[in-house]
């Protein structure tokens, strides 16, 4: 372990290895960039890996490649989220992209022109630092949750994995996004459930039929979500903060499905009497399991850098496709609508990161980072690099 009065030198930290980490390491390798990318988790790809066990994407498997290797499978199946984790992991390994698991960062500050990242004991000074982490990152419940009986057995959405975890009873599922809809089929089976909440609307087909995974997917993850919905353009701009607040429409579990499941629909969970959950008509459900598809909430708090605007919920930092004019060699990458509405998702991701590398390759390069990525050199061997990982890997 590095003594935090000794701290590693390395020209381009990147924080998280999931697919934006993973992206931005991609072109950092194919430009001859040396970088590191640290990451929270003891195994790449383990954020997928502690999801809902039958979670599968919404895109066909021919969308969800990466730069440089297809995704694996039939073309037009719906990859699981073990499939997805065990795709990132592989696609580090080809490339033999840097990554070091187990170092969670909990301060990011500047010391000169330099950035300090700070992970437990372990200190890192760069040049460039990427925060290659989606917007939501911290469960949230309401503030009366506690208030329900201690009898009653709660789970987050970031906690659910199959209905094994639930005790016998009712199962009330708060939220009615993809997240919400999806967990109360799975539980429906084995338990009265009901959902609370308002929908946010819903595709209107079904995603499994041939129709919509050779045309009308592409139609709505290639095209408009990707060159539509943009911040460049006046629909994108406008639906942007609608799908930040209130999620985005239900696209597998639609409405006819949870009728035909037997779940209930009701109001919003507004409080809590006698310890059950009391809705928005004033009725209290007696359920045994309840679990809050309330979302997630942005959590910055370990970046002590002036790169966030007046404070409100959610906390964003100001950059323009992911890099902060304020603070020089500052990047994002992998939040919600960064650029455009698939930003946060595979199909998207690779040209935020790319955009961003391209800027880091135009900053001036600084002294004495080499040991991680493929070192600097003259332009003959720098030229050769771009087809190789940072141990020699090929790269397209």
């Amino acid at each position: 372990m590095n003594d935090l009065r000794e701290p590693e030198r390395v020209e381009t930290v990147v924080v998280g290895s999931g697919q934006a980490g993973l992206s931005v390491g991609y072109h950092l390798a194919r430009r001859g960039l040396p970088f590191l990318i640290l990451d929270a988790h003891q195994r790449i790809g383990d954020a997928w890996r502690a999801r809902w066990d039958s979670l599968r994407l919404f895109t066909p498997a021919r969308y969800n490649g990466l730069a440089g290797m297809p995704f694996p499978g039939p073309a037009h199946s719906f990859p699981t989220k073990n499939e997805v984790a065990d795709y990132l992991e592989a696609y580090a390994t080809r490339f033999e992209l840097p990554v070091r698991t187990g170092a969670r960062v909990d301060r990011l500050t500047r010391n000169g022109d330099r950035f300090v990242v700070t992970a437990g004991d372990r200190r890192f000074e760069a040049d460039n630092v990427v925060v290659a982490m989606a917007t939501h990152q911290v469960p949230w419940v309401p503030p009366f949750a506690p208030e329900l009986d201690p009898g009653v057995v709660q789970l987050h959405a970031g906690e659910y994995r199959s209905p094994s975890q639930l005790q016998e009873g009712g199962v009330l599922v708060v939220g009615v996004g993809n997240s919400g809809g999806e967990i109360a089929l799975d539980v429906a089976g084995g338990h009265p459930t009901w959902l609370a909440g308002k929908e946010t609307g819903h595709v209107p087909f079904r995603i499994e039929g041939a129709v919509a995974r050779f045309i009308l997917l592409p139609l709505l993850f290639r095209f408009i979500g990707h060159h539509v919905l943009t911040v460049n353009t006046p629909i994108g701009r406008k639906m942007r903060p609608k799908l930040l607040s209130h999620g985005a429409p239900l696209v597998r579990a639609r409405p006819k499905d949870i009728g035909a499941a037997g779940i209930e629909r009701v109001p919003r969970v507004v409080g809590v009497r006698d310890g059950l959950p009391v809705l928005e008509d004033h009725r209290a459900l007696e359920v045994r399991n309840v679990i809050w598809c309330t979302g997630f909430r942005p959590d910055f708090s370990w970046i002590d850098l002036p790169v966030f605007g007046e404070e409100k919920k959610p906390r964003e930092p100001i950059h323009h496709r992911g890099i902060v004019a304020t603070e020089p060699g500052l990047y994002f990458v992998g939040l919600f609508f960064l650029y455009a509405m698939s930003s946060g998702f595979l199909p998207g991701v690779g040209r935020d990161a790319e955009h961003v590398v391209e800027d880091i390759a135009s900053r001036p390069r600084g002294n004495g980072s080499r040991g991680h990525g493929v070192p600097p050199g003259s332009s003959r061997r720098r030229s050769r690099s771009r087809r190789r990982g940072p141990s020699g890997a090929r790269l397209p």
